[in-house]
C-alpha cells in the first residue's frame, strides 16, 4: 500500500510538474509574443519611428550640406506614411549601427545590410531594397584593369566591417599575386585614395559604384561584372520586433505594387530593377 501510495505520488508530482512547466512555456510564449509587438506599438503611440543609418553611402544615404537624401530616404518616407507615422533620422557611423540597433537605441537600421548567413542568425532583414552585388571602380584612365582579375599584385580599398570588403578578400585569395587592401572608414576616404592615386581600385556594390562613377567620369570607371556572389541590400530589425519588420515589409511591397520604389529606383539608381517579394536565403 505504501509504495503504491509512494509511486502515486511520484506520477503526480510527475505530472504536476510537466503541466506546471507547460504552463510557464506558454507564459514565456505569451510574454515573448507581447514583446514582439512592443516596439511595434511604441512606434505607433509615439507617432514616429526612429531609424538610423549612415549618411556617406550615396546613393542610398547622402549628406547634402546637412539636408538627408538618397534612396533610402525617400523609400523610408514612404514606409512611415504607410503606417502613419513621422520619421526621425540618425546619422551614425557604420561601425556603430548595428551594435546601437541591438542596444534599442533606435528602432531600425535602414543603411542597406548586406544579407549574410551570420547576419540572419542575429538580425530580421526586411525583403531587399536593392541589389548589392561586390564589384571593384578603378580611376577612369587606368587601363592595366580590365575585368576583376586584374587586381592581382594591385592595392585595392573598401570600408571597413562590410560584406563587399569580406568578399574582396575571399576574391583576392584565388589570384595569383597577393592583393594589398586597404580598409577605411567610409567609403568616400577609399574613393579619395582612388582618384589620388594611393590605391589601384575600391570596392563596394555594384550600384554605389555606378552611382559614383555616374558623377565622376572623369575619373572613375567600374570594373565589370560585378566579382562578388549575388546578394540584396536589405534594412534590418532586431529578432525580437517580427511585428515591426512585418509591418515594414508590407509598406515596402506596398510601394512595389503603386510605382513608387520603381519612382525611387529611376531617381537613384538610372533604373528600375525587380527585387525578390520575400527575404532570399543568402548565398554568403
Amino acid at each position: 500500500m505504501t509504495m503504491m501510495a509512494s509511486a502515486w505520488t511520484r506520477r503526480t508530482v510527475l505530472k504536476t510538474g510537466i503541466a506546471g512547466a507547460a504552463a510557464t512555456g506558454v507564459l514565456l510564449s505569451g510574454m515573448r509574443a507581447a514583446r514582439a509587438d512592443d516596439t511595434l506599438s511604441e512606434v505607433k503611440k509615439r507617432g514616429e519611428l526612429v531609424i538610423a543609418t549612415e549618411m556617406q553611402f550615396a546613393p542610398f544615404d547622402i549628406s547634402d550640406n546637412g539636408t538627408y537624401k538618397g534612396l533610402d530616404r525617400d523609400l523610408i518616407d514612404a514606409v512611415g506614411a504607410a503606417l502613419g507615422v513621422k520619421v526621425k533620422y540618425l546619422d551614425l557611423p557604420w561601425t556603430s549601427i548595428l551594435p546601437g540597433l541591438e542596444a534599442k537605441k533606435f528602432d531600425l537600421c535602414i543603411a542597406p545590410v548586406t544579407i549574410t548567413k551570420e547576419r540572419m542568425k542575429r538580425y530580421l532583414f526586411t525583403v531587399p531594397i536593392a541589389d548589392a552585388t561586390a564589384a571593384l571602380m578603378k580611376r577612369a584612365n587606368d587601363s592595366s584593369i580590365t575585368k576583376p582579375e586584374d587586381i592581382a599584385g594591385k592595392t585595392v580599398g573598401g570600408q571597413k566591417g562590410t560584406a563587399q570588403l569580406a568578399q574582396l578578400k575571399e576574391f583576392a585569395a584565388k589570384l595569383p599575386k597577393p592583393v594589398e587592401i586597404k580598409e577605411y572608414v567610409d567609403n568616400n576616404q577609399s574613393y579619395a585614395d582612388l582618384a589620388a592615386g594611393r590605391i589601384d581600385a575600391s570596392v563596394n556594390s555594384f550600384p554605389n559604384l555606378a552611382y559614383a562613377a555616374s558623377q565622376r567620369s572623369d575619373t572613375f570607371a567600374v570594373v565589370t561584372p560585378p566579382f562578388g556572389h549575388p546578394t540584396y541590400f536589405s534594412w534590418v530589425g532586431r529578432l525580437d520586433d517580427k511585428a515591426l519588420v512585418d509591418a515594414v515589409n508590407a509598406a515596402i511591397l506596398k510601394t512595389e505594387s503603386d510605382g513608387t520604389m520603381a519612382t525611387i529606383q529611376k531617381r537613384w539608381l538610372g533604373q528600375a530593377v525587380d527585387l525578390p517579394k520575400t527575404v532570399p536565403q543568402p548565398t554568403i
